[in-house]
């Protein structure tokens, strides 16, 4: 079997090209908040769970949830929709502790080689994407470094680690054709906007004295939206696709408006996606979106407005996928499976986990704990006065501060972050974690399986449209 490699603006299967047409296997090797229901990040509620459980049974618990998130019957459905590429996030502390540096966590392959492994079975391919890198590589929640502070950057032996776990990676998959190539680094916010190439460039060296035969997947700088700053290195980067990650924020809640498929609506859907394309097809390279897709609307939280949301959501997915049809992109959706936020498929409220955390989702969900997709209006005339008073006295003219990564993040956002998203979220882990107080093996393995395909819903509406566009016709 031939490996995926790269021929000019195009991925390719020996002389045939392919399409990969796929989604994130995001909160699963990489958990996040608003995926899985916890705050803050993932390795504060691993230290919130030993204490409470021992480091014994929750060590049980998260291996557990890892065996069940995803199995052999999440491979059939996806393959079923027509899909044919799932993007493995994957976060860099299960394969060297802090602690510990540059010393090889085998047992990290244990579920990675087992997904890899399942979706080959059923002809899906799997891209390997670094989430999570040493001292954080963004400032978002989902570099798991418990800070808006992207520390990656400023630090040279967190790159070296960075580099070095790469090489591992690269000796242990390099013969494997199933692999359709590396992502070695997930939405870098790099404020020089040169560190980030420069560690992209050490990344290349050190993959290719290894493995010469899979793509590697570079994101742009900023959330993988800005390539203004790589001038020519595509010249020496070899075999190689540029990662765009092309959300619309018609499709968040923070949209001031229906997205309802107007001419305009759609223009400015393509001006921005083409903006985050331009420096790839100015010089004719191959271009993948490694994420995109809206965020749904929840009866319990959003009532009678709830079906009126999602075909509204679903059209702008629709809008999109059919711009990357007419042009032959590549694409994996954020993403397959999660609570019933944003994912494929997602755990039903029946199941123990959901049943246990029933009230805690809610008070997550009212105080806006999570950045991703937050609806603000509970706590909007609190946070407001604080916005407000900044602009008074601290930051009259934004413009002029120009805070990286502004203005991806504007004044209110900064705000959310550090006000909610990580002070707010910081008091509520304990409170997560109590919820496991006095359990066993027994029932934590049964709070681990509501995540199990068979105890999982089915966003049919979403998928329909995924099904409409994984064909090439």
């Amino acid at each position: 079997m031939s490996f995926v490699t790269v021929s000019g603006t195009k991925l390719v299967v020996g002389d045939q090209e392919i399409i990969l047409r796929g989604a994130g296997l995001g909160g699963w090797m990489n958990m996040e908040n608003f995926i899985t229901g916890y705050p803050g990040c993932e390795f504060q509620i691993r230290v919130a769970l030993a204490d409470v459980l021992g480091p014994e049974l929750s060590g049980f618990f998260f291996d557990k949830f890892l065996e069940y998130f995803f199995q052999d019957d999440d491979a059939k459905f996806f393959k079923s929709l027509g899909l044919n590429c799932i993007r493995i996030p994957f976060n860099y502390r299960h394969f060297e502790d802090d602690m510990n540096p540059r010393v090889l966590k085998n047992h990290g392959f244990k579920h990675l080689d087992r997904v890899i492994d399942t979706c080959s079975k059923h002809g899906i391919y799997t891209i390997l994407d670094l989430h999570a890198a040493p001292g954080g590589q963004n400032t978002d929640w989902h570099c798991d470094s418990g800070s808006h502070v992207a520390n990656f950057w400023l630090h040279k032996d967190f790159q070296d680690r960075a580099v070095w776990l790469w090489e591992e990676l690269a000796k242990h998959y390099k013969d494997n054709t199933w692999i359709a190539g590396y992502n070695p680094l997930n939405e870098p916010t790099d404020a020089s906007h040169t560190r980030v190439v420069d560690f992209y460039d050490r990344v290349h060296t050190a993959i290719r004295a290894i493995d010469q035969k899979h793509v590697i997947f570079w994101d742009g700088n900023t959330f993988a939206s800005d390539f203004s700053h790589f001038g020519d290195m595509h010249k020496r980067w070899t075999n190689s696709a540029y990662s765009i990650h092309d959300y619309t924020e018609f499709g968040f809640p923070s949209s001031k408006e229906t997205y309802s498929s107007t001419d305009e609506q759609r223009k400015r859907i393509r001006k921005s996606y083409e903006k985050k394309k331009a420096w790839m097809d100015e010089r004719g390279l191959c271009v993948w979106n490694g994420e995109f897709g809206p965020v749904y609307a929840r009866k319990e939280y959003d009532g009678d407005k709830t079906d009126e949301i999602n075909e509204s959501r679903y059209k702008v997915l629709k809008d999109q996928l059919d711009m990357y049809k007419q042009d032959s992109l590549s694409w994996s959706i954020w993403l397959y499976k999660d609570i019933g936020f944003q994912g494929m498929v997602y755990v039903s409220r029946s199941t123990p986990y959901m049943k246990l955390f029933n009230d805690f989702l809610a008070k997550k969900q009212r105080l806006a704990i999570d950045a991703w997709g937050a609806d603000e209006t509970y706590v909007q005339p609190t946070f407001q006065p604080i916005i407000d008073l900044l602009k008074k006295e601290v930051v009259p003219d934004e413009i002029d501060q120009r805070l990286y990564p502004w203005p991806v993040w504007k004044l209110p956002a900064r705000v959310g972050r550090l006000g909610r998203n990580l002070l707010f979220s910081e008091y509520m882990i304990k409170e997560w974690a109590e919820h496991f107080r006095g359990k066993g093996e027994e029932e934590l393995d049964l709070l681990a399986q509501s995540f199990k395909f068979d105890q999982c819903l089915h966003r049919d509406g979403l998928n329909k449209v995924l099904t409409d566009h994984a064909s090439l016709e």
